[in-house]
């Protein structure tokens, strides 16, 4: 998922999308090494403590092993974006994690950034830029609540399952601090977990009507449909959404 940011608080829903709880992942407590893909590289992070909220050092943290959110490789409905033809230009990859969607986006001659606050995740991926002679791409250390700091003129930016992490309030913020470093007329593609999804384990679920409200104000909220997330601690996909929402000024 790429977490680790700047002024995160996550929260579970209460059936009303509101943020009520912080993140935890104590839900998959249930699921010791269950379901690890072929690509797993390690053990899940053995530091995390799964009963306790995860703040900007638990997210840093996790990145000591492997996180369950890091698959090995770009989360698939994201990465047939980029495989597609979709995007164009220069690409923000926010809450980058490892840099494999960075990575992926830079190996299709896009001019990728890849941006997450975890020091640990960034020199990961920092080392697999360098170790795959990765071209047109760098890795930054930085606050996803506060993007100014990359100079903007962005023409899309990706985000592998961060929307879905902030309370209500820094949700605005991330999304303003999102519209600010597109371009007009510069896309947003966001995967979330979805409502669809049972049970209260992980990052709070979000509803379309959540994703038409945030995306609403200089927003042109072009398409949403079901989709799927993975992760390593479940034996199945994650229900989610994928959406696309166009900067408009």
């Amino acid at each position: 998922m790429g977490h680790g940011l700047e002024g995160l608080r996550c929260g579970l829903r209460d059936g009303t999308g509101s943020a009520t709880e912080p993140y935890t992942t104590s839900g998959a407590s249930a699921y010791p090494g269950r379901g690890f893909r072929c690509c797993q590289t390690g053990p899940v992070t053995d530091g995390m403590d799964l009963d306790r909220p995860l703040g900007i050092e638990g997210f840093d943290e996790a990145y000591s092993g492997v996180p369950p959110w890091e698959i090995g490789r770009p989360q698939p409905a994201l990465a047939e974006l980029v495989d597609g033809g979709t995007l164009a230009g220069r690409v923000l990859d926010v809450g980058c994690g490892t840099g494999e969607l960075t990575l992926l986006a830079a190996s299709r001659g896009l001019d990728a950034t890849g941006v997450d606050s975890s020091p640990r995740a960034i020199a990961i991926a920092r080392r697999k830029a360098a170790d795959r002679g990765a071209g047109r791409v760098r890795f930054e250390v930085g606050d996803a609540l506060d993007l100014g700091f990359l100079g903007g003129g962005f023409d899309a930016v990706l985000d592998s399952g961060v929307f879905h992490v902030f309370d209500d309030a820094d949700r605005a913020r991330f999304v303003e601090s999102i519209r600010r470093v597109l371009v007009p007329g510069g896309r947003y593609h966001l995967l979330v977990f979805s409502d669809a999804e049972p049970g209260v384990w992980g990052p709070r679920r979000v509803r379309r009507d959540e994703l038409e409200a945030a995306l609403s104000g200089g927003w042109e909220l072009e398409s949403v449909e079901p989709a799927t997330f993975e992760v390593t601690i479940l034996d199945r996909t994650v229900h989610a959404w994928r959406a696309t929402a166009v900067r408009r000024d």
